[in-house]
């Protein structure tokens, strides 16, 4: 039994210290030391104040939180950019009196994202998510907060993962 522990032990070890430029988020920085965030205008047809800086400042917050990348201003190895290119509500579903049960939040946003050390690996893509809410909820206060909170936290995540993993 100690055995098979001890052998256990060592291919942790070895399979931890293998890692090398990955992280535990999953997350291949390669060469690079930094990544900017260009600001996201939002260029949706429907305008909500204040939505493109907040997800401008998510994206870099979850970029700064699951790599050791630096933030930089210009000049990064890592350059993400875009727009927000859709927001809008549309009914999901209705009631029997011919009025919305549920309502559908999208939020849409085009990337681009250049890899100055490694070109191969630049992209432009649309990426998009929702979020579910009441028929008879006005999309205001807390719940538009819920919303876009939870639209940008897989927004950003999809970015991240397109960029900086493999999977």
């Amino acid at each position: 039994m100690k055995k098979v522990t001890f052998i256990l032990s060592l291919l942790l070890l070895f399979s931890a210290q293998s890692c090398g430029i990955y992280s535990f988020t999953g997350a291949d920085t390669g060469d690079a030391t930094s990544f900017q965030v260009n600001f996201f205008q939002n260029e949706a047809d429907l305008v909500e104040p204040g939505i493109d800086r907040t997800f401008t400042l998510q994206l870099q917050d979850l970029i700064q939180n699951q790599t050791n990348l630096n933030l930089a201003n210009n000049n990064a190895d890592l350059i993400f950019e875009g727009e927000i290119i859709d927001f809008y509500v549309a009914p999901i579903s209705a009631t029997a009196e011919q009025t919305a049960a549920e309502n559908r939040l999208t939020i849409a946003v085009n990337v681009r994202y250049y890899n100055t050390l490694e070109p191969d690996k630049d992209f432009e893509r649309r990426f998009s998510f929702y979020y579910d809410y009441e028929g008879a909820a006005q999309l205001t206060g807390p719940t538009l907060d819920t919303a876009i909170d939870e639209i940008y936290e897989r927004l950003t995540q999809d970015i991240f993962n397109a960029a900086l993993t493999d999977w």
